[in-house]
């Protein structure tokens, strides 16, 4: 498919926007760009934009989609009767028939991070997934929208973990015991990977160790490949975080940051960087007293890799421009703020091979607007996903 005579945000690294360009898709991929007067030929599958503004599909990095429903039979998103469930793959409770999936399309969100939720200190298996699938199924199997999987570890600090397990009487009901079982679990885990080489290097000399479901969910993270994605707002938790990360050479993401725009040394220097927000949400706990719109904006102008999140469903999916829009009303640069909800996200999240700028090679996920993004009054006219091509009704 030929896309022609639009305006290309591409997102790469030198920003570099195309005032009247084209891109050409097939299948799920896009295999050429560029400017309509370098176009050599056209072809007869072809659109004219007649100069609308396209995008990445936009990337919201941290979210529960399809893990809660409207009742509690239908809410999956915590495992609370066992405060340490690595173990846990988020792909078993996915579910793709939720209605957050199509207005997430419609708002023109194509790639999510969805986490488990917030109660355990360390919560289980986060997994990168596309909306739809290029599949043309009447309900998508949520085997056909995986990117990455598992993507990040996620941990959980500050008061959710404390009041889940006070109310049951169990550790932990403190930031010590909340820690200090993090702590316990990634030294068991570290020694169970030694044991593991050592038996691979030396078959005759040490035995593998009993296979434990829980440790070896953490080899990944024990061994770089993947990050840990630690709930953190205030900056005392964050620097627990990045005391626990050090102490085990950890690859480490901070998710929310609420507070990180006090403390931007501290994680420029020790972080892949930080998923900021939920932007539009109440103080509805102490750690949030101290939200601030500005925090994005101060943290990326630290040199903080800084992306947009809105964590829904505490802020719904279908508002991530939204939460982006009132970052750069707090101070942030608005290619910055694009960049937070596309390519930053992306490589945050380990993922931008595949999905976060225009550029060839790139899945054709791609989100057209009549003017600008940004405009909170504006809505996607088109979302492509995986090079299916979505007219978007407004909701």
């Amino acid at each position: 498919m030929l896309i022609k005579n639009i305006k290309i945000f591409t997102m790469n690294n030198e920003n570099e926007i195309i005032e009247n360009g084209y891109i050409v898709t097939e299948k799920d991929k896009i295999i050429d760009i560029g400017k309509m007067d370098e176009l050599a030929n056209d072809i007869d599958n072809s659109i004219d934009m007649c100069g609308m503004s396209v995008y990445p599909g936009f990337i919201d990095a941290h979210t529960h989609l399809g893990l809660f429903g409207e009742t509690s039979e239908e809410s999956d998103g915590n495992e609370d009767s066992d405060p340490i469930t690595p173990q846990l793959d988020v792909i078993d409770a996915i579910n793709t028939n939720n209605a957050y999936f199509s207005k997430a399309i419609k708002a023109g969100v194509t790639t999510v991070l969805v986490s488990p939720g917030s109660t355990n200190p360390i919560g289980g298996k986060i997994a990168a997934i596309k909306t739809d699938s290029p599949t043309d199924l009447k309900r998508n199997r949520i085997d056909d929208l995986i990117i990455k999987a598992p993507a990040a570890i996620k941990f959980s600090l500050g008061e959710n973990p404390k009041t889940t397990y006070s109310d049951k009487e169990q550790m932990p009901v403190t930031r010590m015991s909340v820690a200090a079982m993090i702590r316990e679990t990634l030294e068991k885990a570290s020694r169970y990977e030694q044991q593991s080489a050592l038996s691979k290097k030396e078959p005759d000399k040490y035995d593998e160790p009993e296979y434990d479901q829980k440790l070896e969910a953490l080899l990944p993270l024990i061994r770089r490949e993947i990050p840990a994605h630690f709930h953190a707002h205030t900056a005392d938790d964050i620097h627990t975080a990045l005391r626990l990360s050090k102490e085990y050479n950890l690859r480490t993401v901070i998710v929310h940051g609420t507070e990180g725009y006090e403390i931007c040394d501290s994680i420029k220097n020790d972080t892949e960087g930080v998923l900021s927000g939920p932007i539009l949400t109440d103080v509805s706990k102490p750690e949030l007293r101290n939200m601030s719109d500005a925090s994005a904006a101060i943290m990326s102008d630290s040199g903080i890799p800084t992306a947009i999140i809105t964590d829904h469903p505490e802020t719904p999916i279908n508002y991530l421009m939204i939460c982006a829009a009132t970052a750069v009303r707090g101070g942030m640069d608005r290619i910055h703020a694009l960049r937070g909800v596309t390519i930053t996200a992306a490589k945050i999240c380990g993922i931008s091979e595949r999905v976060g700028s225009v550029e060839k090679g790139k899945d054709a996920d791609l989100v057209f607007y009549k003017k600008d993004a940004l405009d909170i009054t504006e809505s996607p006219v088109y979302t492509m996903i995986s090079g299916k091509l979505v007219k978007n009704n407004h909701w």
